[in-house]
């Protein structure tokens, strides 16, 4: 049964190759965050549902590992075909759903292509064999198989990249999925994917996806007895739960959780350029990225440099509809991420810092806003704000801007600018991070590179030979190629 229109109605769940009711008749709307526009409204997914999703996935797994890798890779191949026909299809959906300004929107489909280019390429060890240390005429054979089924729980920034970096690779690699979106953006998290999986031919129960509140399917999905891999993105409170839950029941948590990260900007940098990097990686996508930069941390010697231009790049950009090709920035996502934001910007203030440009609110909209004379300990520095808040605080030696990177239960991204790449590398090798940027901003991700983080930011990490460590699983067969004796141990 076909979805009957694919780029309006979303009111169904995917399970087993079909468009299928929810087991509740409750609904939850998808509104536009640029205009409060419903767009949608998607199943309210329930325990059941997701068993039937886990079943299903279950049933197909040993057929579909069972193909060559080759005919694998044509179903692959045929989604990113798929994938390029609608692109316009999907960049106004990432537009309208998760707030996405065209550029982003357009890089984000991108990046979502090539998550399934790169997983073409994914060859997992060829099978090795070794001799027996203790057997004449015994050998063993070690060899990678697919983890079986994965779960992905993908959150509402990046909804599109975020999944398909786990998607992607855990079809190339054998394993069947079932996917469940996040409540503010379940079509570009996971019904779009579905409906682009079912137009590629991929076979039934390959691919599911069940939609749903999080406190009622939460747990079920990230601690189901099927699942052999939990991959997760969100916030490191909930990553916590769900790397529990995928503990009991003895499956591989995959996360990639909060972050905090530092900018450092040396006395000897191009200030005009550390400016504009800062400004792209502290406003890019309304600062609603885990890799953004959370702090800036900017010598003494060149601060109130550093404000002045941060500031003009702030004021410079331009605030609107997303779907409108000019606009630079855009809403965010929901009344209570933009509560939470003037929340920690008023805490910011009260505390001494000084509000240069910026916090002002209408609708969704919160303008990009720079806090100078801030310290590590103020609201907006302390926590993982989430939003297009830049608080800049100043240091006086790189010991200091080290200890202060450092000065955080995260451990996810981070930059240093300086003109001196031997003297910004050194300051690099020093913070906390599982991704370090020298002389750029830290909102980086590239196939072959290992994305994850450090400390309370996640277990694991995404893309290239790493993602096929958490995807495939290592098997030991030996063979005793003559009868020899035994002896009771």
């Amino acid at each position: 049964m076909s979805q009957p229109d694919s780029q309006t109605a979303w009111d169904r769940l995917y399970i087993d190759g079909e468009w299928r009711d929810a087991g509740t008749s409750e609904t939850i709307p998808v509104t536009n965050p640029a205009t409060g526009d419903e767009i949608a409204a998607v199943p309210a997914g329930t325990e059941g549902d997701v068993n039937d999703a886990y079943q299903a996935a279950d049933a197909a797994q040993s057929e579909w590992a069972a193909l060559s890798r080759e005919e694998r890779n044509e179903y692959v191949q045929a989604m990113i075909g798929v994938m390029q026909e609608r692109l316009d299809e999907i960049v106004e959906l990432l537009a309208t759903e998760s707030g996405s300004v065209q550029a982003k929107a357009t890089a984000e489909a991108n990046f979502a292509m090539a998550d399934f280019q790169s997983a073409l390429e994914m060859v997992p060890p060829e099978e090795e064999v070794r001799d027996s240390m203790y057997h004449e005429d015994k050998d063993h054979h070690i060899v990678r198989e697919p983890a079986g089924v994965v779960g992905i729980i993908s959150p509402w920034n990046f909804p599109l990249h975020l999944t398909t970096r786990a998607l992607g690779p855990a079809l190339a690699l054998g394993n069947t999925v079932v996917i469940k979106p996040a409540t503010d953006t379940p079509i570009t998290g996971g019904l779009l994917l579905a409906d682009i999986a079912e137009e590629a031919g991929l076979p039934d129960g390959v691919v599911n996806v069940v939609t749903g509140h999080g406190s009622d399917i939460g747990d079920r999905m990230a601690g189901h007895p099927t699942a052999r891999v939990m991959s997760f993105t969100g916030s490191t409170a909930v990553g916590r739960s769900v790397a529990s839950q995928a503990g009991d029941a003895l499956a591989l948590p995959a996360l990639e959780l909060g972050g905090n990260g530092p900018f450092v900007v040396t006395e000897d940098a191009d200030i005009e350029a550390a400016a504009k990097a800062g400004s792209v990686g502290a406003f890019g996508h309304q600062g609603q990225v885990c890799i953004s930069i959370n702090r800036h941390l900017v010598h003494e010697d060149v601060y109130d440099e550093y404000v002045e231009k941060l500031v003009e790049h702030a004021e410079s950009l331009t605030i609107g509809n997303p779907l409108d090709e000019d606009v630079e920035f855009g809403p965010i996502i929901n009344e209570s991420q933009v509560d939470q934001l003037t929340s920690f910007i008023e805490q910011t203030v009260d505390a001494g810092a000084t509000l240069e440009t910026g916090g002002e609110v209408e609708d969704l909209f919160l303008e990009p806003t720079v806090l100078s004379e801030c310290t590590n300990d103020m609201s907006a520095a302390c926590n993982e704000h989430f939003g297009p808040v830049a608080p800049v605080i100043p240091f006086e030696s790189d010991e200091e801007a080290v200890e202060l990177a450092n000065d955080t239960e995260y451990g996810l991204a981070a930059g240093v600018y300086s003109d001196d790449i031997e003297h910004g590398r050194s300051i690099a090798d020093q913070i906390d991070a599982g991704m370090v940027h020298v002389n750029d901003h830290p909102i980086q991700d590239e196939p072959n590179a290992p994305f994850g983080g450090m400390k309370n930011s996640g277990l694991g990490r995404y893309n290239g030979e790493w993602i096929m460590d958490e995807l495939t699983e290592t098997k030991w067969i030996s063979v005793q190629h003559e009868e020899r004796d035994y002896q009771l141990l």
